[in-house]
C-alpha cells in the first residue's frame, strides 16, 4: 500500500491527496479494468501528467487486490540493480569501503568501520547498520534515508564474472512501496553507473 514518501509526492504533483484519489476514482473506475484503462481514463479526465497517471493506476490497481513487480511474500517490496565493471573484484571492494568510494554509494561517513553491528550516519542523513561483512563479497545492512519512515534491508555484492571484471550488485527489501521502489532502482542505476566510470577511467 502507497507509504508516506508517495503519499507525499502524489500531493504535491497534483494537489490532490491520495484519499481523495481513492474516493474519486472509486466513483469513476470500474474494479475489472485493466490497469492501461484506469491509466487512460485518469489522463483523459484529471490534469496529470502520463507518468503520473501510470503511478496512480497502478497504486490504484493494488486496491483492487493486483500485485505489481517487485512485490514478494517475504522480502516486501524489493529492487535488484547490477553493473559490471573491467576491474578486479578486490580492487572494487577496496575501493567501495575505502573513503574515496564510500560517499559514490553510502555517502559521507565519516569513520566507516567494516564490521558487524557496526552504526553510521552520513552527512546526508542516511542512517544504517552493518549485519553482514564478507571482505570482498558481501555487504549487508539496515538502510535507511532521513525521509523514510521504517529502514529497508541492503546488500552489497561482488561477482567474479570474467578474467579481470566483477559484477557490482545492489539488493534492496522491505521497500515502502512500488513508487519508492522505482526511486530507488532509478538512485543506484545512477550510483552504479558513477561507480563504473570512476573505477574505469583511465583504464
Amino acid at each position: 500500500m502507497p507509504g508516506s514518501v508517495f503519499r507525499q509526492a502524489v500531493r504535491d504533483a497534483t494537489g490532490i491527496t491520495w484519499e481523495e484519489w481513492v474516493a474519486a476514482l472509486q466513483q469513476a473506475v470500474d474494479p475489472s479494468w485493466s490497469r492501461e484503462e484506469i491509466k487512460a481514463h485518469i489522463g483523459e479526465y484529471f490534469q496529470v501528467t502520463d507518468e503520473w497517471a501510470e503511478w496512480l493506476a497502478v497504486m490504484y490497481g493494488q486496491l483492487l487486490g493486483r500485485i505489481p513487480v517487485g512485490v514478494t511474500k517475504d522480502a516486501g517490496v524489493q529492487i535488484g540493480v547490477r553493473k559490471t565493471v573491467a576491474v578486479e573484484k578486490e580492487e572494487v571492494w577496496g575501493f567501495l569501503t575505502s573513503p574515496q568510494g564510500l560517499p559514490l554509494w553510502l555517502g559521507d561517513v565519516s569513520g566507516f568501520r567494516l564490521q558487524k553491528g557496526y552504526e553510521f550516519q552520513s552527512a546526508e542523513g542516511i542512517t544504517g547498520k552493518l549485519t553482514v561483512v564478507l571482505p570482498n563479497q558481501k555487504l549487508r545492512m539496515r538502510w535507511k534515508l532521513p525521509e523514510w519512515e521504517k529502514p529497508s534491508r541492503l546488500q552489497l555484492l561482488l561477482l567474479s564474472v570474467a578474467s579481470g571484471k566483477t559484477t557490482v550488485g545492489i539488493h534492496q527489501e522491505m521497500l515502502e512501496d512500488v513508487y519508492v521502489r522505482e526511486l530507488m532502482r532509478r538512485f543506484w542505476a545512477e550510483k552504479l553507473k558513477q561507480i563504473k566510470n570512476h573505477l574505469e577511467a583511465g583504464r
